[in-house]
């Protein structure tokens, strides 16, 4: 098991390392202070998870995250000191999986790896699902509406598994977190609202007027009864 660490700060890195070094001492850990070092060692090591510090020297966290997203879903973590929800949404749509802000307990943070981990790697590579005309295969990461097919990460996968679970019953909010962070995260409302866009975006013929999955405002989300048709 493999980690690598992008960031900039060294009393951070070496946290992060020791924190690591006592939690979790079989897991090999990999260093990088620039985004285009860490992407490079992304391609080359091809480690289980990755941690991306937003202010780099070299290019900002947001695009080391695009970039890592153009080749790789290895399941990504932010950690940032920036804790407005504006940077945690714009993480979130160029392919974070998580987000954790600076100052972190080491616990906190192997809890989250270990979390983030465990949901990438236990969905069942020989399922698919279905509800009507939309279908989700988890081996491939893949949706198929009508006759369009579109590549998923990991994290929307997860949302719209659990959309198709419901067999169009309304997802809550906080089912919908608990399914991504293992519990009901404060922040969530504005990250699921990203989610549920780009899974829009690649499943709806027209995403901001949704035929295929609908809101019920204050709540959560659902599919349309029509898909099944």
């Amino acid at each position: 098991m493999k980690i690598l660490l992008i960031e900039d700060n060294q009393n951070v890195c070496d946290f992060i390392t020791l924190a690591l070094e006592i939690g979790w001492p079989e897991l090999k850990i990999h260093k990088s202070s620039s985004g285009e070092t860490g992407i490079a060692l992304v391609k080359a090591l091809h480690p289980d998870i990755v941690t991306v510090d937003l202010g780099l020297p070299d290019i900002s966290g947001y695009e080391v995250i695009k970039e890592i997203r153009s080749f790789s879903e290895v399941p990504v973590i932010v950690l940032t000191a920036r804790g407005e929800e504006k940077d945690i949404v714009k993480a979130l749509e160029f392919g974070a999986d998580e987000y954790v802000i600076k100052p972190f307990g080491q616990m906190e943070l192997i809890a989250r790896i270990r979390v983030l981990l465990r949901r990438h790697q236990s969905r069942n590579p020989e399922q698919l699902l279905s509800f009507g005309k939309l279908s989700l295969d988890l081996a491939k990461r893949t949706v198929r509406y009508n006759l369009k097919e579109e590549m998923l990460t990991g994290t929307e996968c997860t949302v719209l598994k659990q959309l198709i679970e419901k067999e169009g019953l309304v997802a809550t909010r906080e089912s919908i977190a608990e399914k991504i962070w293992g519990t009901d995260y404060a922040d969530s409302s504005g990250a699921i609202k990203v989610y549920i866009r780009h899974l829009r975006e690649k499943i709806e013929d027209d995403p901001g007027n949704p035929k295929v999955i609908l809101t019920r405002f204050g709540i959560g989300y659902y599919l349309a009864k029509e898909t099944s048709l």
